[in-house]
């Protein structure tokens, strides 16, 4: 017998492996008097045992006096923030006599069902409508309820005794399906309005049809009404709320072709309202009950009206993604933007700066100030706010067709440290290039509001992503242009340049328009390719030039340049699926390489040494830009013939010569139970007749790198026109591109300016 007097007997395929950490969730209902929780602390069993009132718990402490492993958390997890539960997750969540009291019940169950770990199990004991008095019907579930309650999961198993329902939930399923209702609008229904509300929390309303799908208050535009006259009056005769129209503002319009008649939609969004959600009396025909949504959880909700999905999308691009296309056509003008997050937020913003400033990342207080007030989660809605608010994670936003990411949010540490680079001060405006919201808003809360940010991309998906979501949540000081990024922004230029522009992609070379459209003595801020060693780097304008110094540099990786500027590296494939890339320079011939490979090999131990936590990015630049004929060692995996030993999930530095190859690896050369512990040592491998003269070039730059710069940091670097003639560049190893020319001053490094591979390796095989 089931009942809620005595521990449950569970069916024995929802219980854990011993020793798992259990929640019981305790929500201070009829007879919950703590007993399941002592129950499986006896198992020996970890238990957190909840509920939102301090009475049951003190009454669940009094009875269960002798209760082991169990912690008792007074806690609402449908409105809580849940910090205080175990962070490694649960593998056992058990509902008693609680999940109808629950007024946003799909968002509480997704919540709960995120923190089960791998085969997790929920399980919901509840009452049964048929076994329930009417007067009391509000503490149980009808078939219906169980259905909805049930039809998200890959496996849901019922039993039933007493009146009471068991439930056990395992797998959610993470989908959702954009559905139509049976039949054509009618004619009258020609034109529709639909409204987007938000709570306090930033949830979003959306009822549960008797056509057992979710879908925003929409209906048909009765003849004298615009479209937020129609979708206020919706809402107030399907949810029971009132908005007053002037806080009804027009989004877009959307044409939808289904069927033989068209039909124009308007996506409203209302930015205040009143009430609380109901069905009202005479709506039960159409709706069972409304429910608060989270923006993450839209994509896994099962059954949504496409209409409504639509509308969804087209205020929060992204949060319903593989919806088919559809026509849109936006409402110019400016909307307030809507407040409303959950409690959580303000908490993760600020361990997420934490964690960065731990980290050893030097921010500014206007830039620190900035990432604990700008919600970082309302520019990426379609993830939880826990990866939203990861500091060392870039959001993917958008992708390709091979499912390469081409627009993200970038790691919070990285942002920061870039706008700082900018060197902003209160009431400048700045280019960014490469748009996605949350940097052009961090960049506008550090300029204050006599500031403002112009930012540019040119991929339309990505400009309407970006109005919108700054819409939302936005200063109103943010510009979202279309726009191939090399041009910068030439018809939005302020008087005198923009006071800094900031590049947030992948570029291999310096577009002249942005020297151009920059003011002078300010900032570029750019993430450049150099032999395909990225580095964000802080470049100052001097008149032609642009300059940087050792500290304006940081080890980076972004997204890949798409616009006109756009380079594929050339490749020269070697035998044993070997490959030469160039991403600077003329690919040199490689023809001798074959024979060279299949010959002996030559080693060089360097006697320098890294530990698993130590970076060595500046050995990798400084081989790249002081190496004539420099190149990079690929291997395919899955073709390796084992001819060269390089870094697994990396390439090589490697520089050739006299049909030679020489290239840089590691060997381990202490084991450690961390990182830190261990060490390898950096060895050079050649081939080739010239192989042990390009083997004792590249040991010799190792070794002045360990000697002199490993402890200096980067080189000071010059950025010069493209037409600077030789003659007139200073001192330094240069690097030429198209669009400029690069030197860089390495300290006591400048005395072999511009010696080549060719030169180094005469006089290797000299003996000079």
């Amino acid at each position: 017998m089931l009942s809620s007097e005595t521990p449950l007997e569970l069916p024995d395929n929802c219980w854990p492996a011993g020793g798992a950490v259990i929640k019981e969730t305790l929500h201070g209902c009829r007879n919950n008097t703590g007993e399941l929780a002592a129950y499986l602390g006896e198992l020996g069993y970890l238990v957190d045992a909840v509920d939102f009132a301090d009475s049951a718990l003190a009454r669940a402490r009094a009875e269960q006096a002798d209760a082991v492993s169990v912690r008792w958390l007074c806690l609402d997890v449908a409105h809580d923030d849940l910090a205080d539960l175990n962070e490694d997750g649960y593998d056992l969540i058990t509902l008693r006599l609680v999940y109808p009291f629950f007024s946003d019940r799909q968002r509480v169950l997704r919540t709960l069902a995120g923190r089960l770990r791998p085969g997790g199990t929920i399980v919901v004991i509840t009452p049964l409508a048929a076994a329930t008095p009417a007067e009391r019907r509000d503490i149980a579930l009808d078939e219906g309820e169980i259905r909805l309650l049930t039809e998200q999961w890959r496996t849901a198993e019922r039993f039933d005794a007493d009146g009471l329902t068991v439930l056990i939930l395992c797998d959610a399923l993470q989908t959702f399906t954009a559905v139509e209702k049976e039949g054509a609008p009618s004619a009258q229904a020609a034109a529709g309005a639909c409204m987007v509300v938000t709570d306090a929390f930033g949830r979003v309303l959306l009822g549960r049809s008797t056509d057992r799908m979710w879908e925003l208050p929409e209906g048909g535009v009765e003849p004298g009404e615009d479209f937020p006259t129609a979708a206020v009056r919706e809402l107030a005769e399907e949810a029971g709320l009132t908005c007053r129209t002037e806080d009804a503002h027009l989004v877009a319009i959307l044409q939808d072709d289904r069927g033989p008649l068209r039909r124009l939609s308007g996506v409203v969004r209302a930015v205040a309202w009143s009430g609380e959600p109901a069905v009202p009396e005479q709506e039960r025909h159409r709706f069972e009950r409304w429910e608060w949504h989270d923006l993450h959880s839209l994509a896994a909700l099962g059954r949504i009206f496409s209409p409504s999905a639509q509308a969804l999308n087209l205020v929060w691009p992204g949060v319903l993604p593989g919806l088919p296309p559809v026509h849109a056509y936006p409402v110019a003008g400016q909307r307030p933007p809507v407040d409303g997050e959950p409690p959580q937020a303000a908490r993760l913003r600020e361990q997420m700066t934490k964690n960065v400033l731990r980290r050893g990342y030097s921010l500014s207080a206007p830039v620190i100030e900035a990432l604990q007030s700008v919600p970082r989660h309302r520019y990426a809605p379609e993830v939880t706010l826990e990866t939203a608010y990861d500091d060392d994670l870039a959001v993917v936003t958008l992708v390709d067709k091979e499912g390469r990411a081409v627009s993200s949010v970038s790691a919070s540490w990285l942002q920061g440290t870039m706008i700082d680079g900018l060197r902003p001060k209160p009431g400048m405006t700045m280019l960014e290039i490469g748009a996605g919201g949350f940097n052009a808003e961090l960049m506008a809360h550090v300029l204050g509001k006599g500031g403002r940010v112009v930012t540019v991309d040119l991929d339309p998906y990505v400009v309407l992503r970006t109005q919108r979501l700054t819409a939302e949540a936005g200063s109103g000081r943010v510009t979202a242009l279309l726009g191939d990024g090399a041009l910068g922004a030439p018809n939005h230029v302020p008087d005198g340049g923009f006071d800094g522009i900031v590049i947030t992609y992948n570029v291999w070379d310096i577009a002249p328009a942005w020297r151009a459209q920059l003011a002078e003595g300010r900032y570029l801020v750019l993430p450049l390719e150099m032999h395909g060693y990225t580095r964000a780097i802080a470049l100052q304008r001097r008149r032609s030039v642009l300059e940087a110094g050792p500290d304006d540099w940081t080890f980076c990786g972004f997204i890949r340049d798409r616009g006109s500027a756009a380079r594929t590296a050339p490749r020269v494939d070697l035998p044993g699926g070997l490959q030469l890339r160039f991403e600077d320079g003329i690919p040199a011939d490689a023809t001798d390489l074959d024979q060279a490979l299949r010959g002996p090999r030559f080693e060089l131990g360097t006697g320098v040494s890294v530990g698993g936590d130590e970076s060595f990015e500046t050995l990798q630049l400084l081989l790249a830009t002081t190496l004539d004929r420099f190149c990079r060692l690929a291997v395919d995996r899955e073709r390796d013939g084992g001819l060269a030993a390089v870094p697994h999930g990396a390439d090589a530095a490697a520089i050739l010569g006299e049909g030679s190859l020489a290239y840089l690896t590691h060997v381990l050369v202490k084991d450690g139970n961390s990182p830190a512990e261990r060490r390898s040592e950096f060895i050079v491998r050649a081939f080739g007749p010239a192989g042990q003269g390009l083997a004792e070039l590249m040991a010799a730059r190792v070794r002045a790198w360990d000697s002199v710069l490993r402890a200096t940091g980067y080189p000071r670097l010059t950025v010069h026109p493209a037409d600077t003639a030789e003659r007139d560049l200073p001192d330094g190893h240069v690097l030429s591109k198209p669009n400029c020319r690069l030197v860089f001053h390495w300290p006591a490094l400048d005395g072999d300016v511009r010696v080549t591979a060719a030169e180094d390796l005469a006089s290797a095989g000299d003996g000079r």
